[in-house]
C-alpha cells in the first residue's frame, strides 16, 4: 500500500526491537527504505533479529544493547548513534506488564513495569528531543500505548498508569516541541498476540480477545507495522499529538479485563506461583 521508498533516508530507533511488534515494525520500516537501530537488553536476540532483517529487507540494521531503565545507559546509546548520524524517528515500543491483583503488588513488582514502560520511554524521548532541538533537526516520536488509556484496565494498573502518562507526554510535547519541527504521535493497539505478552497476560485458559472483538479476530502484526509506517512518514506530517486506536473496535465493548473479575482466589494464587516460577527460570 506504500511507495517502496516511503521511509528512505530516515534513521529509526525502535526500543524493544528484537522481538514481537518491535521486530515487525522494524521489518516494515526496512522494506520501506529506512536505516534501522534496534535496542534491547538481550544481545543475542538483537543480533539474530538484525541479521534476519538485513537478509529480508537489505536494510542497514544496527543492534545496540541497552537497558532503557538506566538513564545514563540511554544517554550513552544516543551518543553512539549520533556519532554516525542523527536519528529521525524514535519508536517507544519497549514495555513490561503482567496481570496481578493490584493489592498484591509489591513496590518492586510495580517498578518492574513502570521502569521500562514509563521511565525508559521518557529517557529515550528526552534523549532524542534534546539532541534534535540543539541541532535544529526535525523528528518524530511514536509511542506504542494501549486502549487502557481510554478505558482503564483492572489487574494491569501500573501498565495502564504508564501508558496513560505517555499519552499525556505525547499531547504535551506536541504543543511544546511542535514549533521546533518535532511531531509526537501514538498508537493504541488492541490484541496483537506475541509470545512474550501472551505469556504474561494470557495464561492457560484465557482467550486472546478475539471472542470479544466486533471483527471477530485479533490484529495481524503487519497491520500495526503499516499504520506505524504511515504515522512516522512525511505523509502524516500534519498529524501531531494524536493517538490512533487500532483494535477492531474492541474497546467499545470492554476494557479487556472483565473476565478476570470472575477469577477465584485459587486461580490468582496459581497465577502468582506461575509468575514466580517464570522469574526464577
Amino acid at each position: 500500500m506504500f511507495e517502496n521508498n516511503l521511509l528512505a533516508g530516515k534513521r529509526i530507533l525502535i526500543t524493544g526491537g528484537g522481538s514481537g511488534l518491535g521486530a515487525a515494525m522494524a521489518r516494515r520500516f526496512g522494506e520501506l527504505g529506512a536505516e534501522l537501530v534496534i535496542c534491547g537488553r538481550r544481545t543475542t536476540m538483537l543480533e539474530e533479529t538484525a541479521t534476519r532483517l538485513r537478509n529480508e529487507t537489505a536494510a542497514t540494521v544496527h543492534a545496540m544493547s541497552c537497558d532503557i531503565r538506566d538513564a545514563a545507559a540511554v544517554d550513552t546509546m544516543m551518543d553512539a548513534i549520533w556519532r554516525d548520524a542523527p536519528l529521525d524517528v524514535l519508536v517507544n515500543n519497549a514495555a513490561a506488564t503482567f496481570i496481578a491483583q493490584t493489592e498484591q503488588l509489591s513496590p518492586r513488582a510495580a517498578d518492574a513495569i513502570l521502569a521500562p514502560t514509563l521511565h525508559g520511554a521518557l529517557y529515550c524521548t528526552l534523549g532524542v528531543g534534546r539532541r534534535w532541538i540543539e541541532s535544529d533537526h526535525r523528528g518524530v516520536v511514536l509511542s506504542i500505548l494501549s486502549t487502557s488509556t481510554i478505558t482503564g484496565r483492572a489487574f494491569t494498573v501500573p501498565s495502564a498508569m504508564a501508558k496513560s502518562a505517555l499519552l499525556a507526554m505525547t499531547k504535551s510535547l506536541a504543543v511544546e516541541w511542535g514549533p521546533k519541527g518535532i511531531r509526537t504521535v501514538a498508537i493504541a493497539p488492541g490484541s496483537f498476540p506475541t509470545p512474550g505478552a501472551s505469556g504474561q497476560l494470557r495464561p492457560e485458559g484465557r482467550g486472546d480477545g478475539a471472542e470479544r472483538n466486533p471483527l471477530g479476530r485479533v490484529g495481524d502484526h503487519s497491520e500495526l507495522a503499516n499504520l506505524a509506517s504511515f504515522l512516522i512518514s512525511d505523509q502524516a506530517s500534519y498529524i501531531n499529538g494524536e493517538m490512533v486506536v487500532q483494535d477492531g473496535g474492541s474497546h467499545l465493548r470492554s476494557s479487556g479485563a472483565e473476565d478476570l473479575l470472575q477469577w477465584t482466589d485459587a486461580q490468582w494464587a496459581a497465577q502468582r506461583q506461575a509468575a514466580r516460577n517464570t522469574k526464577g527460570a
